[in-house]
């Protein structure tokens, strides 16, 4: 958040933005306007399509944000009477709810409240809460896949392993369909890549070490077959017989990756189907490296939403990324 923005002293600790802060930015709807755009959340500055000069912000009582851009300069002779919404080109364009209502919305998703609660305080529907969720989690990925890059180099050790993610209602009832999930981690570092795979067989586990794993380092696995030929890809591969010991006599093992997956399972929701797991994937990397960066996540988010360019930005097939 810029330093002189106006009700710094009501941001939460660190800094962060609260329920507060937003419930006292936008009891003045010329104070919220304004921060949108210093903060880069709507655009400071829109073009005319007609004369091509910048457009200028008036204030509109007919509308939801009670302010529009327009046009009023003199063009070939005749006024120019171009308009375009106030949230033209921004994360907000697509939706059709107030500004407080879509950051409302997003602190608590973002920050992992209940759905249900969300509904049940703001009176929003469930496609509401839903549409904006996924938005939420798109951006996440997005932003994840843009700034990942592969884990490893010299003298670097990764550990890696796949799990299946899905599991019984209560233990009972039919069995959910599961997610096959590859995984690594950086022993030195602790980072962290993992995405969707369809299966575990070995086409699948090694175009996922191709992808993010840097050649030479250091691999240590189970003995699950897929794994036979990681030497022969240019990389040093070293195993742990699990069903002898979990550690070897090098004392080598995967309990970090194998603990990863506990962490990873417990921050997900059980019932996700299979094509919905990156995106909270995403979730669980981008609330991660909040921490390591020692931010806070809404706050982070709300960074990434304005240094995005919503005028071009179309989704990406979603691939995998790193933390």
């Amino acid at each position: 958040m810029p330093k002189r923005s106006y009700g710094h002293s009501a941001l939460g600790i660190n800094g962060g933005v609260n329920r507060g802060f937003l419930t006292f930015l936008f009891s003045d709807k010329d104070l919220n306007t304004q921060f949108l755009k210093g903060v880069g959340l709507i655009r400071s500055k829109v073009p005319c399509n007609t004369c091509g000069r910048d457009m200028t912000c008036c204030a509109d009582p007919t509308t939801t944000d009670c302010f529009r851009w327009r046009c009023r300069r003199k063009f070939a002779e005749a006024k120019c009477s171009q308009s375009k919404a106030i949230r033209h080109d921004s994360w907000f364009q697509q939706s059709k709810i107030t500004f407080q209502e879509v950051l409302y919305l997003t602190h608590d998703i973002v920050c992992r409240e209940p759905a249900h609660l969300n509904q049940q305080e703001y009176g929003f529907s469930s496609k509401t809460t839903a549409d904006c969720g996924m938005s939420c989690r798109e951006t996440m990925l997005q932003y994840m896949e843009g700034c990942s890059e592969k884990i490893g180099g010299p003298n670097k050790t990764v550990e890696i392993d796949e799990s299946m993610f899905g599991r019984r209602k209560y233990n009972g009832g039919h069995l959910v369909k599961g997610q096959w999930v590859f995984g690594g981690v950086e022993c030195e570092s602790d980072r962290t890549f993992l995405f969707p795979v369809p299966d575990r067989t070995a086409y699948s586990l090694m175009t996922g070490i191709d992808a993010w794993m840097e050649r030479g380092i250091t691999v240590i696995s189970d003995c699950w077959a897929a794994y036979r030929d990681i030497d022969a890809q240019g990389y040093t591969h070293r195993t742990a017989n699990h069903s002898i010991s979990f550690v070897n006599e090098e004392a080598d093992h995967t309990n970090t990756i194998e603990s990863k997956w506990g962490n990873v399972k417990a921050f997900l929701k059980s019932y996700k189907r299979p094509d919905d797991y990156i995106y909270h994937f995403a979730l669980y990397m981008f609330a991660a490296r909040c921490k390591d960066e020692g931010v806070d996540q809404f706050t982070k988010f709300l960074h990434v939403v304005a240094n995005t360019e919503w005028s071009s930005c179309a989704p990406a097939p979603p691939q995998g990324f790193e933390t």
